[in-house]
């Protein structure tokens, strides 16, 4: 069975029977209606998936996987804070009239710094480090720049991927502050999977392991209905992800290199409602 829906599960089971609610706080989201989103919540969850092993996707449910891809690009790729450039609505409550969610997310990736080899924005930084000092301890982005949070519609949730070479095995830990599990936790997964197997790829190594840390994993007092009856469904076997292999540069990546094989999901039924 998946890998990702016994970690799902666990978290989601632990979070409803010893979780921590907020419902006497003043809590900042709020419900279409409205009303004040609350949550149950655990502190410092840590997740680990063997990318070598399987790909991370869950069964117990469907997640968006060329969606994914899609604002995985938009932010790495592409660098961009704009939602005309994203082929989904997902950003659409955060973002102005111009399509600007602030400065955040590809924004961060895209501004640069200048070092001892030249100047790189953040993501160049790591392609260069990948290549040519692999044995760095120093190899990592920072989404979550104090300067520029007033002008962020909605601060970075994942906010910080560390890669760590061993050997010829490329690993990486991504810190979140938040995660909202139900709607985003494999999501972020996904993506993040999928980034390590990215740079492992046009850095001539394997993808290894993938390390999530969460501050604060939640979920919403509306969600928990449909999380009891998620993580009843039956888990099947991860389906096998396909990686074009003749891309070699990782900005010739598309959403068509990717290609999920035997990817079998229970479908939700009901739609979620997200909390803004």
């Amino acid at each position: 069975m998946s890998r990702a829906d016994k970690i799902f599960v666990e978290n989601c089971k632990e979070i409803m029977e010893h979780g921590v609610w907020d419902t006497e706080a003043n809590v900042r989201p709020r419900w279409e209606d409205g009303s004040p989103a609350h949550t149950v919540k655990k502190f410092g969850v840590v997740n680990r998936y063997n990318l070598q092993e399987e790909f991370p996707i869950l069964t117990i449910r469907r997640t968006a996987f060329k969606s994914c891809i899609d604002e995985l690009l938009w932010i790495w790729q592409k660098k961009s804070n704009n939602i005309h450039d994203l082929n989904s609505h997902i950003w659409d409550s955060w973002a102005d009239e111009s399509g600007s969610i602030g400065k955040a997310y590809g924004y961060q990736l895209g501004k640069k710094s200048k070092y001892k080899e030249g100047e790189f924005d953040q993501v160049d930084r790591v392609l260069f480090d990948l290549k040519h000092n692999p044995a760095s301890r120093r190899i990592l982005t920072n989404l979550y720049n104090f300067d520029d949070l007033h002008e962020m519609h909605l601060y970075p949730c994942a906010y910080s991927m560390t890669f760590n070479v061993s050997g010829d095995t490329l690993n990486g830990i991504l810190n979140q502050r938040s995660n909202d599990m139900l709607t985003a936790n494999n999501w972020n997964v996904v993506q993040y999977a999928v980034l390590l197997i990215m740079f492992a790829q046009v850095s001539g190594l394997k993808a290894g392991e993938l390390v999530h840390v969460i501050a604060d994993a939640h979920l919403y007092d509306r969600h928990l209905p449909i999380v009891e009856e998620v993580v009843k469904n039956e888990q099947k076997p991860a389906p096998k992800l396909l990686v074009d292999p003749s891309v070699k540069n990782f900005y010739d990546f598309t959403v068509d290199s990717f290609q999920l094989e035997n990817y079998e999901y229970t479908p939700l039924g009901v739609k979620i409602p997200v909390a803004v």
